[in-house]
């Protein structure tokens, strides 16, 4: 008899069903071990040969065959999707399956409902974003795509920790939004009487920490922008961000490509990958392009707000809602250049007018020591050399806030600028992204557990 799954609390001393499979590796067909195993996970199969019950084990691990003998294990009172616990020895099928032999089997949680189509998999693409323990509980290739998620993320802190940078905090909740032009999520404390804003980046609490000495800082976290939704876009996502101290725009150039090059070689072997229909390949140094250069190579640098709006519509761009120049070279930039960025490619030098925290570069004021990089004809991430100056910065944040919906000022990180930040490399990336480049998926509800829906 199947003990009652109400009765079971726990199930120790588990093996992982991968390990079981390797120990059946140098076994012969018929053949089993003598050693005793011990695995748990949801019977995703079963197959009734006389008395001889074949169930199919899955644990996030993988998949093996068990093989119940009823005069040995008694009858199986197993339906499909329950979750077992299972006592036996490695071995190998007749016919040469990697197996456990069962010698007891517990059922430790029943399930009540019917599974999708365990042989296709779940398919229903909204059905699978709205109950994702479902795809993950039906599709391997899902549970895969969240496994190597996690190892992104740990190969990601492992190369900046190796790097001497500290993992802080900041907070989620901000009086102020700032780090970014965007449109924030609203939220109101009731105890504090006040409105709070859902953090659209990190950057300037960052940005405080290296001035007061922390030197080296990232935070890997949560940020929140109420727009619009895309294949690369969900309203809240999960991005890296971090500030070095002493270092410049080129220093962080050359960090963030040995960081994906890094982590895409512990995570899936290879700097080569698939993604969007283009064979890439993501080893240091990528080509970098300045981004002036790159709208020439388009015939569309000018800064004539009159000439570039003319540009765009001869070539079917909509401008109606762009409401100057900035606005403008964006979106030549994002509709003629982006899309083009197939391997890994770092644009450069960027004009001021549309990275409002970035230094000017030495030899012309009127641009600014900031990067973007792309890889598959998608941004993945944004970097400067930081303006350290209170009075430069208060001027950009003065000239942000004159653009429509542009962002509020922050009077005390410029305050906090006057007491001097050390000269500073700072860079987010898209983690998100990230894993959409390493897993091949083309959409980030692919790679996002709980992707926002309507």
């Amino acid at each position: 008899m199947t003990p009652d799954p109400s009765s079971s609390k726990r199930f120790p001393d588990r093996a992982e069903i991968s390990a079981i499979r390797g120990e059946c590796e140098p076994l012969e067909a018929g053949e089993s071990g003598a050693t005793t195993r011990r695995i748990a996970g949801r019977a995703m199969a079963r197959r009734d040969m006389g008395k001889l019950v074949f169930l199919d084990v899955v644990d996030r691990s993988g998949r093996i065959q068990v093989i119940c003998e009823t005069a040995k294990t008694g009858e199986i009172d197993v339906l499909l999707g329950d979750v077992v616990g299972v006592v036996g020895t490695p071995g190998r099928a007749r016919r040469g399956e990697p197996s456990l032999l069962a010698s007891s089997l517990e059922v430790l949680s029943r399930n009540t409902r019917s599974l999708p189509d365990t042989f296709h998999g779940l398919t229903d693409v909204e059905l699978r974003y709205r109950k994702r323990y479902l795809d993950l509980l039906v599709n391997e290739e899902t549970r895969a795509d969240f496994i190597l998620r996690s190892r992104v993320v740990a190969a990601v802190r492992a190369f900046l920790d190796g790097d001497g940078f500290l993992e802080v905090e900041t907070p989620v909740l901000q009086p102020l939004y700032g780090g970014a032009s965007a449109r924030p999520f609203v939220t109101h404390h009731n105890e504090l009487g006040r409105d709070l804003y859902l953090r659209i980046a990190t950057e300037l609490y960052l940005k405080r920490l290296i001035v007061g000495g922390l030197e080296r800082v990232y935070e890997i976290g949560k940020d929140f922008r109420n727009e619009g939704v895309s294949f690369k876009h969900n309203p809240e996502f999960t991005m890296l961000e971090w500030y070095e101290a002493y270092a410049d725009y080129r220093d962080t150039m050359v960090r963030i490509e040995t960081l994906v090059e890094t982590v895409a070689r512990q995570v899936i072997g290879t700097t080569e990958v698939q993604f969007r229909g283009s064979d890439l390949e993501l080893k240091a140094p990528w080509k970098r392009i300045a981004f002036t250069e790159a709208l020439e190579a388009k015939e569309l640098w000018t800064r004539d707000e009159v000439e570039l709006r003319a540009w765009l519509t001869e070539r079917g761009i909509d401008t109606e809602a762009d409401r100057d120049w900035a606005q403008l070279i964006d979106k030549a930039f994002s509709h003629f250049v982006e899309p083009e960025l197939i391997q890994p490619t770092i644009v450069h030098d960027y004009p001021i007018e549309i990275s409002p925290f970035a230094r000017a570069t030495d030899d012309d004021p009127t641009l600014t020591e900031r990067f973007e990089f792309f890889i598959g004809g998608m941004e993945l991430g944004n970097a400067f050399s930081e303006i350290n100056d209170a009075a430069t910065q208060q001027e950009r944040f003065d000239q942000q806030a004159r653009q429509l919906e542009g962002e509020p000022g922050d009077p005390d990180y410029v305050e906090a600028l006057s007491y001097g930040m050390p000269p500073t490399g700072g860079l987010g990336l898209g983690i998100d992204r990230l894993v959409m480049l390493l897993s091949g998926r083309e959409t980030i509800r692919d790679v996002v557990l709980f992707p926002a829906l309507r």
